[in-house]
């Protein structure tokens, strides 16, 4: 059995990784990429995932541009974590042919509704592109198996003390799509908290390098995250694939989720609700479409942070064991 997905994202040295694992996973059918800008320009995020994609061996996976800037207070930078190319240096071939003409939110509508198969959506970089999906094509949206973001932080920030990178980028989008969609769609958060946890080490790193020049390609790009977050390099946005593949790793709560768009300095903060009255019993609808009624979001809380990692180096390395 495999799964039809979509993956929205800004690669960014974790997206790449991301996506590399989304290609050596045979339960999920990647049927297309959308970029935003965000960890660099909408340009070269674009670039860096057709080139990812190319280095997998799934070129033949359609990418298609989206916002290269958030919907309302455009940012004065992007994360120079990732370097300014985005995967922290290394030079990857530019792949033939050119990406889709279309924009991101009709790309994303289009690919929904032309499957036969419910389709679930990772969006992994700022929520840009999903709002205008949700806004201008809220049928078709409404038909998604789930959406899976990562996103977003139950303690600090990364990006700033109370706010996490992608939901700071845009949080007039993810508040949109996290705490007013309009659209019933079933939902899991992966926050900061449980992803920055998930990293790999000296050993992971050579255990990647050793398996061939996919490997070696991801063990370079990882080598040169400017992550300052400890000795271990995160890969938050795998860690939302693998939720997904691998939810007997994780541990999920309901919560309902707030974002913070203000001017000030919590600007872009999540204020996720885990408190039980907060979220409806089993059984009852967790995703109403009431303007102002808050859904319940699937909070991933904690993980086991080693089998993660080795789930995914297991799927990595595969791709230069075919």
């Amino acid at each position: 059995m495999t799964r039809a997905v979509l993956i929205d994202c800004d690669p960014g040295i974790d997206d790449m990784m991301a996506l590399l694992t989304a290609c050596a996973s045979p339960e999920l059918e990647l049927r297309g990429v959308t970029t935003v800008g965000g960890n660099v320009g909408i340009e070269r995020t674009t670039r860096n995932a057709r080139s990812v994609l190319a280095l997998a061996g799934r070129g033949d996976v359609p990418v298609a541009a989206g916002a290269k800037r958030s919907l309302v207070r455009a940012v004065a930078r992007h994360d120079s974590a990732h370097g300014d190319d985005g995967l922290g240096g290394i030079e990857l071939p530019v792949p033939d042919g050119r990406p889709d003409r279309r924009p991101a939110a009709e790309f994303l509508a289009a690919a929904v509704e032309a499957s036969t198969e419910p389709v679930a959506l990772f969006a992994v970089g700022p929520l840009t592109n999903v709002a205008l999906f949700y806004a201008t094509y809220p049928d078709i949206a409404a038909t998604l198996d789930r959406l899976v973001v990562m996103g977003g932080s139950i303690g600090p920030g990364n990006i700033t003390p109370a706010a996490e990178f992608n939901v700071w980028f845009d949080p007039e989008a993810a508040y949109r799509v996290l705490a007013e969609p309009d659209v019933a769609v079933p939902t899991t958060l992966v926050p900061l908290d449980v992803t920055r946890r998930t990293g790999l080490g000296e050993a992971d790193l050579a255990r990647l390098a050793a398996a061939g020049p996919i490997g070696g390609y991801a063990a370079r790009a990882l080598g040169g995250y400017r992550h300052g977050a400890g000795p271990a390099i995160p890969v938050h946005d795998a860690v939302a694939v693998l939720s997904v593949m691998h939810p007997e790793l994780m541990t999920v709560r309901r919560a309902t989720v707030q974002v913070e768009t203000g001017l000030g300095p919590g600007r872009g903060a999540t204020l996720v609700d885990l408190r039980p009255e907060a979220a409806p019993a089993e059984g009852v609808d967790a995703t109403p479409v009431d303007v102002g009624v808050v859904p319940t979001v699937d909070v991933v809380v904690d993980a086991d942070s080693r089998a993660v990692v080795e789930a995914l180096l297991d799927r990595v390395t595969r791709l230069d064991r075919r």
